[in-house]
């Protein structure tokens, strides 16, 4: 393993003047001008945090796909660290990879799938970076059965407040290393991590795809097969009202073997087929996404997306938008606020029911709607996740319209024990968010022991009140 205190490289700008960038989420929401600095090492990384607490704190970013504010710090720096992007040692009998923060999960698909070894969980898109994975403590369909990213994290290295970097895992600094976890950078900076992989003998799943007439059918279909397939999702028309409410189009799968991809890909089950790439090259106008538009878009993809079976590549399933570069620019200027909803497993279908019926209320209809089954409750102190299911709603942001509808369905959570995602999130306010996090004290306590003068802040530790 290559010494992550190596200081042999210097940036090629490290005399110039620190770049001012527009930034916001991937939701596009309010972007402000903000320092942003590139850090090529661990010895500028270290200068850069050491000198933060001179001009209001700093907040690591990596390729920026948080859609709300947590990756920003408006008044300090930026961190980025997608320069730090070498693996640094991989185990091929164990499947356990170490790398800097920086490197990409497409990287790591890129290098170890022909190879037989894929990631343990995986979000909707690879364009993550392994640290921003920890720090939201991301998860993807198959949490009902392997649980979150944290769970495959075996250690790592942090950077904190004083310039020292910790070694932290379940035995050694397990309080900090729980609350980097899902901890969304407040607790330092990963230098560098041990993640298990997930040894795999195709890079294809066996695909079964259902429709259900509505929400309970749905939900009813979840319960009834979770425990059968590895993957499961399902597509959710968020706008249909009586009987056809929250119809949906499940997509069930496992692993496929050798044996089910012999006949389509001669180049080897590893191959990937190369999908065709587009990319949105401009901001929609602000009306392409309406009523009208998200209802004609989501009765044609019920109508044309039938019960059946299929063999998918890993690609295709698991990242459907990644072959859309900027595809958040059809939201418009103004962006889309995602919010994603979590609701305990004995109130979700109740809780569903009055999230969809407020969003008709309110005519602000979802483009893309993913519910999800989650399973065990993540090791971090503030991992999002507990046994019950997960709603996914993307809304064109109309201002006070938006945010007016975001808090209505901030207290329908309330009231059945569900919270937002902080990854996601991009305008829970702080009393909400206290209710929904329980823990929220015990992380304070552990940020305070390793950083008590707030170094580590973003603008929405600022809004929620974790930090300022």
């Amino acid at each position: 393993m290559n010494d992550h205190h190596d200081t042999s490289l210097e940036p090629a700008n490290s005399n110039s003047a620190p770049a001012k960038e527009l930034l916001a989420g991937w939701g596009n929401v309010n972007p402000r001008r903000a320092t942003l600095l590139s850090v090529f090492n661990t010895a500028n990384l270290t200068r850069a945090v050491t000198n933060s607490d001179q001009v209001g704190g700093a907040i690591a970013r990596g390729l920026g796909r948080s859609y709300g504010d947590s990756a920003v710090n408006y008044e300090g720096f930026v961190l980025s660290q997608i320069s730090r992007n070498r693996m640094l040692c991989f185990d091929s009998e164990a499947g356990l990879l170490t790398c800097e923060a920086g490197v990409s999960l497409a990287d790591i698909i890129q290098c170890l799938l022909p190879r037989g070894w894929f990631l343990p969980t995986t979000p909707g898109t690879k364009f993550v970076t392994v640290g921003g994975a920890i720090a939201a403590d991301v998860h993807g369909k198959n949490h009902h059965v392997d649980g979150s990213w944290g769970t495959f994290v075996t250690r790592f290295s942090l950077l904190t407040a004083t310039g020292e970097i910790v070694e932290c895992s379940r035995e050694e600094n397990s309080k900090l290393f729980r609350a980097t976890l899902g901890g969304m950078g407040l607790t330092g900076i990963i230098i560098d991590a041990t993640i298990q992989l997930t040894k795999v003998t195709t890079a294809f799943v066996n695909r079964h795809q259902q429709r259900a007439r509505n929400l309970d059918e749905a939900l009813d279909m979840f319960m009834e097969t979770d425990n059968q397939y590895q993957y499961s999702v399902a597509w959710i028309d968020c706008l249909s009202r009586g009987a056809k409410m929250g119809r949906s189009v499940l997509m069930l799968a496992n692993d496929a073997c050798p044996e089910q991809v012999a006949s389509l890909q001669r180049q080897g089950p590893f191959f990937q087929p190369r999908r065709k790439s587009r990319t949105v090259p401009f901001n929609f106008p602000a009306l392409a996404l309406n009523k009208l538009s998200i209802k004609a878009f989501n009765s044609l993809y019920y109508r044309t997306h039938g019960t059946g079976d299929a063999v998918v590549d890993y690609d295709s399933f698991f990242y459907p938008l990644d072959s859309i570069g900027h595809w958040n620019r059809i939201y418009g200027r103004r962006g889309f606020v995602q919010y994603q909803a979590l609701l305990p497993t004995e109130s979700s279908r109740r809780g569903m029911r009055e999230l969809m019926e407020a969003i008709t209320e309110s005519g602000q209809g979802s483009f893309l709607a993913v519910l999800k089954s989650s399973g065990p409750q993540g090791i971090g102190t503030l991992s999002y996740l507990f046994s019950g299911h997960t709603l996914a709603l993307d809304f064109p942001y109309r201002g006070k319209k938006t945010e007016q509808l975001c808090a209505k369905l901030d207290q329908i959570l309330l009231e059945h024990g569900g919270r937002v995602y902080l990854a996601k999130d991009a305008l829970v306010q702080q009393a909400t968010f206290e209710a929904m996090y329980p823990t929220l004290d015990e992380f304070k306590q552990i940020k305070a022991q390793w950083d008590p003068q707030q170094v580590f802040r973003s603008a929405q530790s600022d809004r929620l009140g974790i930090t300022g």
